[in-house]
């Protein structure tokens, strides 16, 4: 039996699923995964995609951060991809209890899961920082430099966990007893190297951890099932 024949019987012998995933998930949608640097930052822009979106960065340096943000963040055409798509069926079939991902581009939703967790938060949420009035992404996409709140003139920000910045810890502990009520763990579309985040796939207590992946992760060792290949790709024969 192959990897895929594997994973399709292990899927449809659960109705208890839980995904984890990360940039992997997003890219088929056309959404870059900002970590693989490109030519262009090096063109554009005099740091690391690292410093520019770090908490001290936003502050002391907003008209750049916002630069970069507003030019390599907001994909706001992507479209959810197959793997978005038959997670939110999974779900609705009673299958999946929770997406639980790195992504900040509400993809899950827009695909139609319900239960989603964001551990780094969401382009589509952003909120004054004074007032706390609550903006959309094209707000920010289409404001002049550092977006201003219409109410009282103070700072938007992206609802997006920055560097320096701790994960909402509710998210965090939902997500721990998902993941370690679950009797599937599906982890696809990243390489587990971004902490927090990574740590969390220590909390699974079963037997049924199922790695998706292009290349090999820093887990591959623990996995029950790894399967190579782009997760949409390997979601489509599902």
């Amino acid at each position: 039996m192959n990897e895929v024949e594997q994973l399709r019987k292990i899927i449809g012998e659960s109705n208890n699923i839980v995904f984890f995933g990360g940039a992997g998930v997003s890219t088929e949608s056309g959404i870059p995964d900002f970590r693989s640097v490109d030519g262009l930052y090096h063109q554009k822009y005099d740091y690391p995609p690292e410093t520019i979106l770090s908490h001290t960065f936003y502050r002391r340096k907003p008209e750049e951060f916002f630069r970069f943000y507003k030019d390599k963040m907001l994909c706001l055409s992507a479209k959810p991809n197959v793997a978005h798509r038959k997670l939110a069926e999974w779900e609705k079939e009673g299958k999946l209890k929770a997406v639980i991902t790195q992504n900040i581009d509400g993809l899950h939703q827009a695909a139609g899961s319900k239960e989603v967790l964001e551990l780094h938060g969401s382009v589509l949420r952003n909120y004054c920082e004074d007032c706390g009035a609550f903006y959309d992404a094209e707000y920010v996409l289409h404001a002049d430099g550092v977006p201003r709140c219409e109410k009282c003139g103070g700072p938007v920000k992206p609802d997006v966990v920055l560097y320096e910045e701790g994960l909402n810890q509710e998210t965090l502990d939902k997500a721990v007893r998902y993941i370690r009520e679950a009797d599937v763990l599906i982890v696809g579309g990243t390489s587990l190297v971004v902490y927090p985040a990574a740590g969390l796939i220590d909390y699974y207590r079963g037997n049924k951890l199922i790695l998706i992946n292009k290349t090999p992760t820093a887990r591959d060792q623990m996995a029950d099932l790894v399967v190579t290949g782009s997760i949409g790709e390997i979601f489509s024969q599902l």
